[in-house]
């Protein structure tokens, strides 16, 4: 696949970015793909290319571009359970500083610059998120409904909190197919129903999908969560969503 480093400008500076797309030229539909938490690495990049094979244009951009470009810091080869700690008493902060008002204020950036791209076709886009991704895409989707045509977010960090901008409170605003695939650790069967009756009180065409015996991470193959059967079960319900969400050709 065709694969490009870019800058994404900013109302903050300049984004860098990871992006892939189909070989032989034409226009494709575009993928806004949002990291977890860990950032924009190798295996971020071939989940785009993986989605780049199947006709999609898919734009990754460093979350985390205040703070350098990525890799924001230094990642072991594989994230296991001990290594997590120190990992998130430096990624942490940088999550906590990303404000639902920043969030907003990159997402018109970046879908500015993905639609603009020559080999991103006129129609709908889809916004898709791993961890903190997940949040950020369905966030993306509220504030330009007539843009993005579907969410998917997989073991999404915290969807229903208590805060005023807490992301399951931005479902009214949603016009786009969703679909979330959850860690069986991620939320109890409560949560997941109540974000449920959140979307189907809103009109919101979604699916929650509990995945049963995985941990928070299970798509990211290098680190100890992964899962690979749920990696598949991930493109086996993801690739079907962006198929008859978004125009090809």
């Amino acid at each position: 696949m065709p694969t490009k480093t870019l800058q994404i400008p900013t109302e903050d500076g300049q984004a860098d970015a990871f992006a892939a797309f189909p070989e032989g030229g034409g226009r494709h539909p575009g993928v806004l793909l949002y990291m977890d938490i860990f950032g924009v690495r190798p295996v971020l990049e071939e989940m785009a290319r993986e989605l780049a094979g199947h006709g999609y244009y898919v734009l990754v951009p460093n979350v985390f571009y205040r703070n350098g470009p990525a890799p924001v810091i230094d990642l072991p080869e594989r994230i296991t359970a001990e290594a997590r700690p120190t990992l998130f008493a430096r990624l942490v902060p940088l999550l906590e500083a990303h404000t639902a008002e920043r969030a907003l204020r990159d997402a018109d950036a970046y879908l500015k610059f993905l639609t603009a791209q020559p080999e991103v076709g006129a129609g709908p886009v889809a916004a898709i998120g791993y961890c903190m991704g997940a949040a950020l895409a369905l966030r993306t989707a509220a504030a330009h409904p007539g843009r993005v045509a579907a969410v998917a977010g997989f073991h999404p960090s915290p969807l229903i909190t208590d805060a005023p901008d807490s992301p399951h409170r931005l479902a009214p605003e949603v016009t786009a197919e969703v679909y979330f695939g959850i860690a069986e650790s991620d939320m109890s069967p409560e949560a997941v129903g109540e974000l449920d009756q959140v979307l189907e009180a809103a009109g919101v065409g979604h699916t929650c999908e509990i995945y049963p015996g995985t941990v928070h991470g299970f798509t990211m193959a290098d680190t100890q969560a992964f899962d690979a059967a749920a990696l598949q079960h991930h493109w086996d319900r993801l690739l079907p969503l962006l198929d008859r969400t978004l125009t090809k050709g």
